[in-house]
């Protein structure tokens, strides 16, 4: 993953963050400590994860990612040299993305499902806490042809972002971000931000490629003007660039054998 700083605050993010998606799927607990080692020691100082990971999501192997991360950090040290952040999912969009039986982007659930990650991470508090994908009906994940929903939405981007903003009164989180999120998501955060006194998102982490250009549409335009840094996922689109499907090759374990490509 390519990222850039984050503003408004005092953490230098190093030009490339680890992503850690695969842990605990394609990987073993012992790849993925020593890939964190590796990563450590050129340099990388900040470590991106989620509550779902790893992919794709299955009940069995749910939170796993969080939990090899947590043992490697409970054994190597140095957590304040580290910039951890996670997501928390929104409502299940099909069935492998249903990990746990509340989904919503309320309170309640924002509450537990952070101090699940925060256990399992083995840490008191994120640098970085991410909304995964929105609440209400809308286009990510690559999705093409905007269907919007007539009925108002059952929990708006107002209780989201109160619930964030409680969880960093709280000290369990230092910043807000989101993910899988339009031009109009963002923007609505930062007006209700500004309108009722609340943190603003500091961070849109959304799939950037050569095949992949859509941030630039509208997002680039919100984040040179807001200052909401782009945190770039799929930078190869999901290995694609990197040759190994070229020619009908299907790889073993390779991603796009396996998921259905969700970020």
């Amino acid at each position: 993953m390519h990222y850039h700083r984050i503003p408004h605050s005092s953490l230098e993010v190093s030009a490339l963050g680890l992503g850690t998606m695969t842990f605990g799927e394609q990987n073993s607990e012992a790849d993925a400590q020593a890939q964190l080692d590796y990563a450590v020691s050129q340099g990388v100082n900040l470590i991106d994860t989620a509550e779902m990971y790893p992919v794709p999501p299955r009940p069995e192997t749910q939170g796993q990612t969080e939990r090899f991360i947590g043992n490697w950090l409970a054994q190597r040290g140095g957590r304040e040299k580290l910039i951890i952040a996670s997501k928390v999912i929104g409502p299940a969009r099909n069935n492998d993305s249903e990990i746990r039986p509340n989904q919503k982007l309320d309170r309640k659930n924002i509450r537990d499902a952070l101090d699940a990650s925060l256990k399992r991470l083995q840490t008191d508090y994120l640098d970085l806490y991410q909304v995964h994908w929105p609440q209400r009906s809308t286009n990510c994940f690559g999705q093409l042809g905007y269907r919007w929903d007539d009925k108002a939405p059952e929990i708006t981007l107002l209780e989201t972002l109160e619930a964030l903003a409680e969880c960093q009164r709280a000290g369990k989180i230092r910043y807000i971000g989101v993910s899988n999120e339009t031009a109009w998501g963002v923007m609505r955060y930062l007006a209700l931000a500004e309108k009722h006194d609340l943190p603003r998102i500091v961070t849109v982490q959304n799939p950037y490629s050569l095949l992949n250009r859509s941030f630039e549409v509208g997002l680039a335009e919100v984040s040179r003007y807001e200052g909401v840094m782009l945190l770039a996922y799929s930078c190869l689109a999901f290995g694609v660039l990197s040759g190994k499907y070229l020619h009908g090759a299907q790889p073993a374990k390779a991603r796009n054998m396996s998921t259905t490509g969700k970020k």
